[in-house]
């Protein structure tokens, strides 16, 4: 081989400190045998890996094709390595790109390797690798396997209004939905490889011109900085990225819906795909953003704003209903109306256990039939956790453990808080509820209020990557209310599909009017 291709190993993937990196410095030999010796060394005991020498003419160069059987498309490659390579002359052969009109031109789904670190990097990413006889490089073909699960509604956010089509499990067709919303070259993305042994593609996207560059480069840093051995799921990037090692409030959005990550870029925050997972990590987030549907700007703007105060509503239900319960019950028994203190006090009149440690375990065991609800097959989950609760509730009640107000109070608490949309936010404010009973058991409604001024303190000093967690309230910015308590009304063509920030209104305005 003369020529290189343009388009090396560096232009595919960005270069990082992985398990291949103590093969960087090594180049190919110009000898197949030992080129083949090499790698079946160091994939020994790898029933997928193939080697193969092929010779497309009798006097022609001899040609090792190396691949894992498993990560590539047979059918794909053979195709690829009979239409790449042209005869130039009698009995020989070359790449297709190398003869237009003498130069080097790229040709799809090829890249070209010069040392062993980059032809096992590609390997391992479902490429082919070509050795030549007398050269020292590799050319390397993508032809890998491409499975993958139907699209599906997502499970974890399902909407009446918008979108039947989720994510799914591979990096690039995921990042392609987001093209089919976006269908702009302002729209980018940077790969990450991160995971010494799992190798895994991490994809930064974000709009440019909307997009803040210094989240940009925040996102950028943090990503590279990550050392760990493998990533499995989004989760592992999630929990690397941010800095609080306890947070109880999601710094980072996590969906399924590439409508809402598409909407989150127009508003200008930056998204992290993460490659075997369907789950889409979106920076950066506020308060507010747990308390928002993707089906309130698909609706009209009342019925979205009354969906959205009944979330507010039950909300402050789902974290204070059972303390609240616990604190006049216990000291605060003047408040009660008198008929219904008499009927609570009938009610609880053979229950042995106080108010607080009553609550407490009515709250666990409805957590614990939630997890069963998840945990088991889809056939019977719903079932075992309905018809459970109710014959553990009614037979509890009757034997006198659990009172009928404790009851009522902690299935309404239950299905206050499934009315929070995000479920990594649901998760957070069902911890809440716990230290909130504990504090109104002990000091009534004074550990109410001290519980109430340490949530607030709490989320105030909260930061989701330099952004504020209680933005637009604190720091106070009366052009992003709107969208707060509020869904306000689209009024002309020059609005985004959802209500933009400070910052994606700017760049729209300095287009001059490039989005209407």
């Amino acid at each position: 081989m003369t020529k290189r291709l343009r388009r090396t190993w560096k232009d595919v993937y960005p270069a990082s400190e992985d398990s291949t990196s103590e093969f960087n410095g090594k180049t190919f030999s110009d000898n197949l045998e030992q080129n083949e010796s090499f790698i079946k060394i160091t994939f020994r005991t790898s029933s997928d890996l193939v080697c193969r020498k092929i010779r497309f003419q009798a006097d022609a160069p001899r040609k090792l094709v190396v691949y894992l059987s498993t990560l590539v498309d047979e059918q794909e490659l053979n195709e690829q390595i009979r239409t790449s390579f042209v005869m130039v002359k009698q009995d020989h052969y070359a790449l297709e790109s190398e003869v237009v009109e003498g130069e080097s031109m790229p040709v799809a789904n090829q890249a070209c390797a010069s040392t062993w670190g980059e032809m096992i990097r590609l390997l391992l990413s479902g490429y082919a690798a070509v050795f030549t006889e007398g050269d020292t490089l590799a050319v390397c073909f993508k032809a890998r396997v491409s499975i993958r699960r139907a699209f599906e509604e997502p499970s974890s956010e399902p909407a009446i209004r918008g979108t039947k089509e989720g994510f799914v499990e591979r990096q690039y067709v995921n990042f392609g939905m987001l093209r089919h919303y976006i269908r702009s070259p302002r729209l980018k993305s940077e790969s990450f490889i991160v995971g010494d042994l799992t190798q895994t593609n991490v994809l930064v996207v974000y709009i440019e011109g909307i997009a803040d560059d210094k989240v940009v480069d925040e996102v950028r840093k943090k990503i590279a900085s990550i050392r760990i051995d493998g990533v499995l799921e989004s989760g592992a990037i999630e929990e690397m990225i941010v800095e609080d090692r306890f947070p109880l409030l999601p710094r980072v959005q996590v969906t399924e819906r590439p409508d809402v990550v598409a909407g989150s870029l127009l508003e200008g925050r930056v998204a992290i795909i993460t490659d075997n997972t369907p789950f889409v990590l979106v920076v950066p987030v506020t308060f507010w953003t747990g308390m928002q549907s993707a089906e309130d700007y698909n609706l009209r703007f009342p019925v979205a704003t009354f969906s959205r105060w009944i979330r507010f509503l039950f909300l402050i239900v789902a974290i204070f209903a059972p303390s609240f319960f616990v604190a006049v019950t216990s000291f605060h028994q003047e408040m009660i109306p008198t008929s219904l203190l008499l009927s609570i006090a009938s009610a609880r009149e053979p229950v042995p256990f106080p108010v607080m440690i009553e609550t407490l375990l009515m709250e666990i065991m409805f957590e614990a039939l939630r997890e069963a609800g998840v945990r088991l097959p889809k056939a019977i989950g719903q079932t075992v956790s309905i018809v459970g609760g109710l014959v553990i509730g009614d037979a509890a009640v009757q034997a006198g453990i659990i009172s009928t107000p404790s009851v009522i109070v902690v299935s309404t608490t239950g299905i206050a808080a499934l009315l929070i949309p995000r479920f990594n936010f649901a998760n957070g404010v069902r911890l809440l509820r716990f230290p909130m009973i504990l504090l109104a058991g002990s000091f009534g409604l004074y550990g109410i209020a001290l519980g109430f001024l340490g949530i607030l303190l709490y989320v105030v000093h909260l930061k989701s990557f330099g952004v504020p967690y209680f933005t637009p309230i604190a720091p106070f910015s009366l052009r992003a209310l709107k969208d707060v308590w509020a869904r306000s009304p689209r009024v002309n063509d020059r609005n985004l599909s959802v209500p933009s920030s400070e910052t994606a209104v700017k760049a729209r305005r300095q287009e001059g009017g490039a989005g209407n």
